[in-house]
């Protein structure tokens, strides 16, 4: 996909939603903050003192770290968001030593991904905090079911490969966490992520569904040379960069296909 036509994508996309030649690394930035994660309130007038109330809160929260020397000058920004959100969530382990825990290394994904799209510290934070809230609580039920919905739409797009991963015993194997967890975090570049970031933040998850199955149908004839789970899941997990924004496009439009009456919502 070229530089152009993403650009057209996401400026007719942001039209829609009233935003009107914005730079497209502060759109996403613009969404994740309106009220569908709750970061601000519908009420544009208050906004203002919301986010002074909201700078106020993460200096208090990173103050407290540094205190109990959790944190200090040298930690890095996504350590940071991670032992933040931590405390503020009743998790904030015994001992900065203590090993990650998974769920701990999907937050750390999700923040590295969404440091390189938001450039100021405060609004990074809330925007992953509310990010992985809306996953843990809105997505809690769904992220579960949705290995077995790409199984699914596989199958109707290319059964013969479908076929091939369950040869290779490839099935249960897969990336899921990659995929689904941690929303393509770390396997595709920022600005493919924003693109499916913005159907997850508008109540679709199962657009990561046509992702992963895009994924597979472009990298086919890889993936059919291949003659076990290993090397499989090891290639799926380290996919090249350069098709990243045709697969997003691709991927949306199956969504579209599959999706795009009431009878088939996401």
């Amino acid at each position: 996909m070229t530089e152009d036509s993403q650009r057209n994508f996401r400026s007719v996309y942001y039209e829609k939603v009233g935003f009107r030649g914005v730079e497209e690394k502060k759109s996403l930035e613009i969404l994740l903050k309106d009220d569908r994660l709750g970061i601000l309130p519908p009420h544009h007038e208050s906004h203002a003192q919301v986010m002074m109330y909201r700078k106020g809160q993460y200096s208090d929260v990173l103050h407290a770290l540094k205190v109990v020397r959790f944190v200090n000058d040298a930690t890095p920004q996504v350590e940071v968001y991670l032992r933040m959100y931590q405390l503020e969530s009743g998790k904030l382990p015994r001992s900065p030593s203590f090993p990650l825990k998974p769920e701990d290394e999907v937050f750390l994904a999700i923040a590295k991904a969404m440091e390189e799209m938001v450039e100021d510290s405060v609004d990074c934070y809330w925007i992953i905090r509310c990010f992985v809230n809306q996953l843990n609580s809105k997505y809690r039920d769904s992220l579960p079911q949705l290995p077995k919905a790409f199984e699914q739409y596989l199958n109707l797009e290319d059964s013969r490969l479908l076929s091939h991963l369950k040869m290779c015993s490839a099935v249960s194997r897969l990336p899921y966490d990659l995929w689904f967890n941690r929303c393509f975090a770390g396997c595709l570049p920022e600005s493919s992520l924003q693109r499916i970031w913005d159907k997850v933040v508008s109540g679709s998850c199962k657009i990561l569904v046509f992702v992963a199955v895009e994924i597979l149908l472009t990298f086919k004839i890889k993936v059919m040379a291949l003659n076990n789970s290993e090397k499989i899941t090891k290639f799926l997990e380290n996919i090249p960069q350069d098709s990243s924004d045709a697969i997003v496009s691709k991927a949306i439009d199956l969504w579209h296909k599959h999706c795009g009456t009431p009878v088939h919502s996401a």
